[in-house]
């Protein structure tokens, strides 16, 4: 599977966007420009997402070393935030228990005090279990319906009024629809050969402002129009973009982004974003400094390790197979 180096760019942003919409002032509040850049940045990661998981289990449609990789990857940075949160605000079990479980975003919801921004995960997390399924039942050719089911969750989004949402089942279409690239990419159309170079960036406008709630039905083609930006992007873009969304900043920024996101809402809610506006906003600098020290030490001293455990466990489980079935294999000569 060959590595895309301008995706680098689109994780870095979408992180970036999810950062300045949560953390810093974009304007007055009735412009609602924040929402519309976190949501945005939002629709991004959730798009690469589905893209990267489709593209890895269309490739390799062997469950098991899925969940292993994806669960080694986001389970322990997510438990631990999880367990240090629920300490600090002494929350009640059956919270803890629904964010441990990755479903606290399912009403009724059960999100920490500082972590609401991990409904996410949950999203993310009910995404792996239930793609690695479809896979199991079906095998390849039905990673096929994702495509559809993308459909039915924007139609359900559509009859339920949910231009935006934490709940699976009316926000699950932007990983769907990264999904859908992916199944694209595959077959690799002639058609992407004559993309204009310009689009991806007459696309991404159209993503932020498919995250304004002021932009009505336009929101329902929010994960559409990010999974547009995403896919022509890796067909044609400017010399310039392809540089710089595949340029050594842009991929540190990316490797740590899902550090930045984890941390970056628990440490606004400690010293570091308290008090009046003007206190608050001056205190940014150290806010931005702390996430991403934490988050780098967390990618490189934990989540990197337990990575490697989890490939391990895979290559472990893997042989583990291969010898069991030599075993039940009758000798060459009975062949």
């Amino acid at each position: 599977m060959q590595r895309i180096p301008i995706l680098d760019g689109w994780r870095a942003l979408s992180i970036l966007l999810v950062l300045a919409g949560h953390l810093l002032p974009l304007g007055p509040h009735r412009w609602a420009l924040n929402g519309a850049a976190a949501a945005s940045g939002m629709a991004l990661f959730f798009t690469l997402s589905g893209f990267l998981i489709t593209q890895f289990l269309w490739h390799r449609p062997d469950v098991t070393p899925f969940l292993i990789r994806r669960l080694f990857r986001i389970v322990p940075l997510a438990w631990a935030a999880m367990l240090a949160l629920a300490l600090v605000t002494r929350a009640a079990s059956v919270d803890l228990a629904a964010n441990l479980a990755f479903v606290a975003n399912l009403p009724p919801t059960h999100l920490l005090a500082g972590g609401d921004h991990l409904w996410s995960l949950c999203v993310e997390v009910q995404f792996y279990l239930g793609v690695a399924l479809l896979v199991a039942l079906g095998g390849r050719r039905a990673l096929l319906l994702l495509p559809l089911l993308c459909l039915a969750v924007t139609a359900t989004r559509v009859v339920q009024h949910a231009p935006i949402s934490i709940f699976t089942w009316q926000r699950i279409d932007e990983i769907l629809a990264g999904a859908t690239l992916a199944l694209v990419h595959a077959h690799a159309p002639r058609w992407t050969e004559r993309l204009p170079a310009l689009l991806p960036l007459l696309l991404l406008p159209l993503v932020v402002a498919a995250a304004h709630e002021a932009s009505g039905a336009l929101q329902y083609a929010r994960p559409y129009l990010a999974a547009a930006a995403v896919g022509c992007s890796i067909y044609a873009a400017p010399a310039w973009m392809r540089r710089l969304f595949g340029s050594a900043p842009a991929r540190y920024v990316a490797e740590v982004s899902y550090a930045v996101y984890v941390f970056h809402v628990m440490f606004a809610a400690t010293w570091l974003g308290s008090g009046g506006t003007v206190i608050r906003y001056a205190k940014r600098p150290l806010l931005f400094a702390a996430v991403f020290a934490a988050a780098h030490l967390s990618t490189f001293r934990f989540e990197r390790p337990m990575i490697e455990r989890g490939k391990r466990l895979e290559r472990w489980l893997v042989a583990q197979r291969a010898r069991s079935q030599a075993v039940g294999r009758p000798p060459s000569s009975l062949r």
